[in-house]
């Protein structure tokens, strides 16, 4: 089953034309799908996937923007993106057609961080789920940006959808026809905060959630500077605000247009409902498509396929947290809600570097399918920094750890990935001395440890020989021998400092040893007992002490 269509240049550009990007060169390739957003670095020699959209910042020279034509036309992109104004000479423009590449330009005043964030909102539209959505008073369920258009349409004025923290959501067409307070508004995706701390300072926002009608801003009214008048109606859902509508109007609406935006609220709380409910939908999609990857059934290479990373080089990176509290019960909402925006963060962290990462919540553990360029050696050395750089964003608090598996060219060795980042996490988690990152190659002699622990429980083998008489004595005679004996073999019976480590005299370790040996029955000078005694310990808990069912 093929996954649903990636976002076109087209789609691109019918929804960000107006206000954000202009094409500098004729677009032939507007129908191309784009795949990834990507800051242009000098320094970075990251494999470039076909279809990427560059944002060049910081670039305008037309000598640069066509080498930058050309070196990124050479490997496949779809658009580079560079600040207003452009000097489009014949050279820009015959470099852009030899390479079939979309030149951009951003216009100016605009945020390149607003511009990426609402790229990769727009590509991970087609990620995944279906590609018929429903629709809601025949607009497609969630599609704020069409609702916006067929308000203004009704109020004959151009209108934005905006959240709780005066974020725009979704903005009509006409936008023009409005003051340069509306116009920022747009190009920040953000309500200017002198704007908003005038209206809450005048009571705007407090009128605004009380009533239920429509509230009216008249600039005369406002201690601060509004060029052009406001109508803006509270968004509901029962009890709670949602959100608001905001429309620039010359005057104070009539009655039928009052009623027209009463009216379009209630659509606009379906649809806003509708985008939480998908999200949530999303999440549960997206966690059941890694899980059925993660197990490596015959239905894993479709799942593989809804993500985009059939045929790709994978890495599987393992996410768990550290129990450093009090034990909770396993309902914890505070566990439960940490390891939610850990995978979040996590998701956020990946996609902005490798744009087709797939990340969700499995049981306990965040699990996160990375693309890495295939055929490179350094695959792991990259995941491995990776991973570093996102526990160092999130600091201690969390004390998460990832365990990393090694690459993968298929379904098989996807679930092999698995098995190595799993792995990798147990020891991370139980002896992992400090360490927050790991790969199974890393950690492999431990790991093997851990399994033979298991392997010795599962069977209900019980400590027997030297180790169990010492155990024994230690428990009756309060003494410290197998204390003695750990000191003794992890300094390579080199006494001196195994007695540092022992916090004793020389002498007294001397007689420790010695005694331990004879009530062990151990022969110190076999290598044969010493490597029996080093595996023994090595399985024992953490604690100095032993089940006393172990016990002879």
């Amino acid at each position: 089953m093929a996954g649903k269509p990636r976002t076109s240049l087209a789609h691109v550009l019918d929804v960000l034309g107006d206000v954000l990007l202009e094409p500098v060169t004729d677009t032939e390739g507007r129908l191309r799908r784009l795949d990834g957003v990507f800051i242009h670095d000098p320094l970075d020699t990251s494999e470039l996937p076909a279809g990427a959209v560059v944002l060049c910042v910081g670039v305008r020279e037309p000598g640069e923007v066509v080498r930058l034509l050309r070196s990124y036309g050479r490997r496949h992109a779809a658009a580079l993106v560079v600040r207003q104004p452009v000097l489009a000479t014949g050279e820009v423009l015959d470099a852009a057609n030899e390479y079939g590449v979309a030149l951009l330009g951003l216009a100016a005043g605009a945020s390149w961080t607003q511009l990426a964030a609402m790229l990769r909102t727009l590509l991970a539209e087609g990620d995944i789920g279906d590609a018929s959505p429903q629709t809601l008073d025949g607009i497609p369920a969630g599609d704020l940006f069409a609702v916006a258009n067929a308000v203004a349409a009704l109020l004959d004025a151009p209108v934005t959808i905006e959240d709780r923290a005066s974020r725009v959501l979704a903005f009509s067409g006409r936008q023009e026809e409005a003051d340069q307070s509306r116009v920022r508004t747009i190009l920040g995706r953000q309500v200017p905060e002198h704007f908003t701390r005038g209206l809450e300072r005048n009571g705007v926002f407090e009128r605004l959630y009380r009533d239920p009608a429509p509230v009216y801003v008249d600039p005369r009214t406002q201690d601060f500077e509004m060029d052009m008048p406001r109508v803006a109606i509270a968004v509901r859902a029962g009890d709670e605000i949602l959100g608001s509508i905001w429309a620039a109007v010359p005057s104070p609406p009539g009655e039928e247009h009052t009623q027209a935006l009463i009216d379009s609220a209630k659509i606009v709380a379906l649809h806003m409902l509708r985008l939480r409910a998908g999200a949530d939908v999303e999440r549960r999609l997206r966690t059941d498509l890694v899980s059925t990857v993660l197990e490596g059934g015959s239905a894993a290479p479709e799942a593989l396929a809804r993500l985009g990373l059939l045929g790709r080089t994978v890495i599987v990176m393992a996410l768990g947290v550290a129990d450093t509290a009090e034990p909770a019960a396993p309902d914890d909402v505070g566990r439960m809600v940490e390891r939610h925006r850990l995978t979040d963060a996590l998701s956020m962290h990946l996609s902005a570097v490798r744009s087709r990462s797939a990340v969700a919540l499995v049981g306990d553990i965040v699990y996160g399918i990375v693309p890495v360029p295939g055929g490179q050696t350094d695959s792991v050395d990259r995941a491995l920094r990776l991973a570093s750089a996102f526990l160092e964003r999130t600091g201690r608090r969390a004390a998460a750890r990832i365990g990393i598996g090694p690459p993968a060219d298929d379904i098989v060795g996807l679930r092999h990935s698995r098995d190595g980042a799993d792995r990798a996490l147990r020891v991370l988690l139980t002896t992992g001395h400090g360490r927050r990152v790991a790969t199974i190659d890393d950690v492999h002699t431990e790991a093997l440890l851990l399994e033979l622990a298991d392997l010795a429980a599962a069977r209900g083998d019980r400590t027997t020989g030297p180790v169990a008489r010492l155990l024994h004595y230690d428990a009756q005679h309060q003494s410290q021998l197998l204390h003695t004996l750990r000191c003794w073999l992890d300094a390579f019976g080199d006494v001196t400092a195994a007695s540092a480590t022992a916090h004793v005299h020389p002498n007294t370790f001397r007689y420790r040893l010695r005694r331990l040996a004879e009530v062990g029955g151990i022969d110190l000078a076999d290598p044969e007992q010493r490597f029996a005694l080093m595996l023994q310990l090595r399985l024992l808990p953490s604690s100095t002490g032993e089940p006393a069912e172990s016990l002879p």
